[in-house]
């Protein structure tokens, strides 16, 4: 049984970098008194909805996640999205995310599903391959792989896309499985080293 799973696997930038390009109107030059300003200038920012400066930080994500939460990524179009393609390759893992809010019978019913689908899937690919041609066959034997299948995608967000994604994913409205993955963005981004944005996450209240 898989589950949806997130890695932060590189990020860019720090509360003074995006303060720094704030200041960038008058001067960059980075005094004392300046630096002890920060906290105040990122808070003061996010608030008035002067978010260019954030768009200076980023966050590098690898998202192991079922199609359908890919889906609700792709929706984010100033997120820099690359994911696992089963035009080009043979998905030979079989992953699948199965509902931790299920009882065993509904878990054990979709299991015995994207097992059966994956069967199909294979078989479609090996016996269609030398009659239409292996690269025809890998891209059309999809139709089998439901939406719990799972691919690994490569996520990049500058930090106001990021916040606009967890605004709109980390919500009440929003479906389960993309709201775990929208939080397990931020608890990687809160457990940095060193808390680099430490003052960033408090100017967006993600601090509690």
């Amino acid at each position: 049984m898989g589950k949806n799973t997130v890695e932060l696997i590189g990020y860019y930038g720090d509360d003074e970098i995006i303060a720094c390009s704030a200041w960038t109107s008058t001067s960059r030059k980075l005094t004392e008194k300046k630096r002890n300003r920060i906290p105040q200038l990122l808070n003061m920012l996010w608030r008035e909805g002067h978010h260019t400066p954030f768009e200076k930080a980023t966050f590098h994500f690898l998202v192991d996640t079922d199609i359908a939460s890919h889906i609700h990524l792709l929706k984010h179009r100033i997120a820099s999205i690359n994911a696992e393609s089963a035009r080009y390759k043979e998905l030979k893992e079989d992953k699948f995310y199965v509902p931790s809010d299920w009882n065993n019978k509904w878990q054990d019913k979709l299991t015995e599903f994207n097992e059966y689908s994956n069967k199909l899937y294979h078989s479609c690919i090996e016996e269609l391959g030398p009659e239409i041609g292996r690269k025809r066959a890998k891209e059309s034997a999809r139709f089998f792989k439901p939406y719990a299948s799972q691919i690994q995608a490569d996520v990049m967000f500058n930090f106001r896309s990021f916040a606009n994604f967890v605004t709109l994913r980390d919500s009440e409205h929003a479906q389960v499985e993309i709201r775990e993955i929208a939080q397990q963005m931020v608890t990687l981004v809160k457990g940095i080293d060193g808390n680099p944005f430490k003052h960033t996450l408090e100017a967006c209240k993600w601090t509690d």
